[in-house]
């Protein structure tokens, strides 16, 4: 407590200079509390859209159909195994522990024609009740309802809507290529318009009804796709082997091919190896502004010559000396760093109730990206905590250099300085 007092009272000594280094040190923790609060964001929203709108937890498919999976070819369905067909097959795949949910999705391409020009669009027939249960798209349903088995409509993205000049109400006539490869078309309703910054929902994807889409493509029984939903992301691991053995038990490994979120996709193990690098950077952040306090400090030193020889000949031991430093380099740390921390933890929390739009930036994004170009940024206690301790740790470590210098004078020579 003694040293405590002493370096309490020498923060006030150069008042200004005290100020710029919290500050410094707050600017720089405020950064990494938003920075790190918005990587996580956007790793978060996009592996989250990646599952939702892509692969599930785990996707099955036919392995031709994984390798052409951009064509949407419909010869290389999911229909079961040879003496079972696919509602058998989702039932034994329900039985696996952990599995909550299974998914069948049957995707194709189809065309509008606008009178000048043919609109290419995917067809997604999916049962209502399990999307609306599994994903978030209710969220993006802005007007009108989902589809409902059994009828000839669609629900569309707003871009698609304008690309093709319909509203909600209306009918359109869309053109596909059935399981046959013959030019067939039908007549839709449309009963709902989603609006959504991913760029695959809003202009391309139109959702219609699965027994709908089975009927009019001649698949009945028949999907392209299996999506199996696990009681949480983090036991899909645990659970894929065990879909691969169920296959190969019912005879299907021949044929079909059992595959983890993180396979599906070639973003997210680069944004894995980004959050790491992002951890150096706010590292290296707190280092630039850790420069402002040692410059400090060392001022503080040379200043204090006579003072610290002073200390030493009345018997304060140089580790002493050195403790009394580092308290001050921890004291400014501590106070930068919780201010940054809580103004960076407001900021996040702002952004995560309202969300950075970056529609303009993503709109030369490839549609096989499934990326949300509205970002919401995570505000959480833990990253709050991690950039406070980080900007502690390194600014008192930073004060280790001229903390040591000053233990090391010479009594009757610091008393001699000037």
């Amino acid at each position: 407590m003694f040293l405590f007092r002493i370096a309490f009272k020498n923060l006030f000594r150069h008042r200004l200079r005290t100020l710029v280094s919290i500050i410094a040190i707050a600017f720089s923790v405020l950064i990494v509390v938003f920075a790190r609060g918005y990587i996580l964001g956007m790793i978060d929203s996009m592996t989250i859209d990646h599952i939702h709108y892509n692969s599930g937890h785990i996707k099955i498919a036919n392995q031709e159909y994984i390798e052409q999976e951009r064509l949407l070819p419909l010869n290389y369905p999911v229909e079961g195994f040879e003496a079972e067909g696919i509602d058998e097959m989702i039932a034994g795949l329900r039985e696996i522990d952990d599995v909550k949910m299974v998914i069948p999705r049957l995707k194709f391409g189809a065309m509008v024609s606008t009178g000048d020009e043919l609109i290419a669009m995917s067809g997604w027939g999916v049962d209502p009740y399990q999307e609306l249960a599994f994903t978030n798209i209710s969220d993006y349903l802005i007007e009108g309802r989902m589809i409902e088995l059994g009828q000839l409509e669609v629900v569309m993205g707003t871009g698609l809507l304008e690309k093709i000049d319909r509203k909600v109400g209306q009918k359109v006539t869309i053109v596909y290529n059935t399981a046959f490869n013959s030019l067939s078309g039908a007549t839709f309703r449309i009963v709902g318009r989603l609006q959504s910054g991913i760029k695959l929902l809003n202009d391309i994807v139109f959702f219609l009804p699965l027994d709908e889409a089975q009927r009019l493509l001649y698949m009945d029984g028949q999907t392209t796709e299996l999506l199996l939903v696990t009681s949480d992301i983090e036991t899909s691991d645990q659970v894929l082997p065990k879909v691969k053995t169920f296959l190969a038990q019912r005879g299907g490994a021949d044929n079909y091919v059992a595959l983890g979120y993180r396979e599906t996709s070639d973003l997210i193990p680069w944004m894995d190896l980004a959050e790491l690098i992002y951890n150096l950077i706010y590292i290296f952040l707190v280092l630039l502004a850790s420069i402002v306090v040692i410059n400090t400090m060392i001022m503080i030193v040379k200043e204090r010559t006579r003072e610290i020889g002073m200390m030493a000949a009345l018997g304060l031991e140089g580790r002493s000396i050195m403790q009394l430093f580092l308290i001050e380099g921890g004291i400014m740390g501590i106070i930068g760093s919780a201010i940054g921390a809580v103004l960076g933890a407001l900021l996040n929390g702002y952004f995560a109730r309202t969300g950075m739009d970056f529609t303009s930036t993503t709109e030369g994004f490839s549609s096989d990206i499934v990326f949300d170009a509205m970002v919401y940024p995570v505000s959480s206690v833990g990253n709050t905590v991690f950039a406070f301790i980080l900007g502690v740790m390194i600014v008192i470590l930073a004060c280790i250099v001229p903390a040591r210098q000053a233990a090391k004078l010479e009594p009757t020579e610091a008393m001699r300085g000037v």
